[in-house]
């Protein structure tokens, strides 16, 4: 399309170079790429705009957990976080039920580029024993599941997901028995990704009715920035009186069918979620940022493609109904250089 406005502003400045001098110049026509970036920058302040963050204590929705957000961070609400995922992000409805809300770094928000935000979801899986967290060989976990990945490729592929790799471990699990806090991260390549490989930091948080996730996806660059606030996101979120792991009732509560190592191998998420969702996005070549903007871009750029055509269409007809060109400009127009007009009559085909 850019290819198309492009040569018809070459065609349309050659056509005014072999008018009749007579002919008034038009007003410039400002650039339709200037106009999308202009309304584009509109759109994003606005949106931003609308936000209202939060700090501090604040109890989440279902009344089992408690977030404590300290000065570097902000913490977005669990409707703006849906809003986030579906409409910003491009992640079906169905897969933000679960969304309790969302952590950003104080300087980020849900279009910054080269950061990470911390999904929050509660999952009601029921109480996790964790006897087996001492006696996992995370290396060898890592061969199975990276021998495991034809079989998930197949599936993904199904799914209309690009084939993913498990390269290894970003960082590898580590359970704090004392608190109960789980957390790891992978480093992914997808058959379809362009630039750095993908980075996946997970924190679980065990409780007395199930677990809840914190899960960042981001470029693998984004590693450092992660790890330097990885001590105090791990810290931010307790289960509330009642509702912790030390509160479990054998006699009255679920146990989970999950185990540490079951959460670690990626079981709990075996379900098209949202780490299927934004990895498919990711995989495409997308920046962090660009995850929602892929229908928001199209629009802009049909709307204002159809602008700037009105407003060429406008001109050409001023210039050949009340100065007609002179009977050999057809001639000259072709004989004009090569990049100066369209190849053929359809230069869309060759964008």
């Amino acid at each position: 399309m850019f290819k198309y406005l492009y040569l018809s502003g070459l065609l349309l400045a050659t056509l005014g170079l072999y008018a009749t001098p007579a002919v008034p110049k038009a007003a410039p026509i400002e650039d339709s790429t200037e106009l999308y970036q202009k309304e584009l920058d509109n759109y994003v302040d606005s949106v931003n705009k609308s936000f209202k963050y939060e700090k501090g204590t604040i109890l989440l929705p279902g009344g089992k957990v408690e977030i404590n957000v300290p000065a570097g961070f902000k913490f977005l609400n669990k409707e703006k976080s849906q809003y986030v995922l579906t409409t910003l992000w491009g992640n079906p409805p169905e897969n933000a039920n679960n969304t309790l809300g969302m952590i950003f770094p104080e300087n980020s928000d849900p279009f910054a580029d080269s950061s990470y935000a911390f999904i929050i979801e509660f999952e009601d899986i029921g109480y996790v024993k964790d006897d087996d967290a001492e006696k996992i060989d995370y290396n060898e976990m890592m061969k199975g599941m990276q021998e495991g990945e034809k079989e998930t490729n197949e599936e993904r592929a199904k799914q209309g997901y690009a084939g993913i790799h498990l390269i290894g471990w970003a960082q590898q699990p580590f359970y704090d028995k004392k608190n109960k806090v789980l957390h790891w991260a992978k480093e992914i390549r997808f058959d379809d990704q362009e630039g750095g490989h993908t980075l996946n930091y997970e924190i679980r948080i065990l409780g007395r009715h199930g677990v809840l996730s914190l899960n960042a996806v981001c470029k693998m660059s984004e590693l450092p920035v992660v790890k330097a606030d990885i001590s105090k996101v791990l810290h931010m979120a307790t289960f509330t009186q009642g509702n912790t792991y030390f509160d479990f009732d054998p006699k009255v509560d679920n146990v989970a069918a999950w185990s540490i190592g079951g959460l670690v191998a990626g079981k709990l998420l075996a379900k098209v979620g949202f780490f299927a969702i934004l990895l498919k996005y990711l995989a495409a070549g997308w920046k962090f940022i660009a995850i929602g903007f892929v229908a928001l871009i199209g629009f802009f750029r049909r709307m204002f493609s159809r602008k700037k055509e009105e407003k060429e269409s406008v001109i050409f007809n001023t210039v050949t109904d009340d100065h007609t060109a002179p009977d050999d400009a057809g001639e000259q127009v072709a004989d004009a250089p090569a990049d100066a007009t369209p190849a053929d009559n359809n230069p869309e085909d060759k964008s």
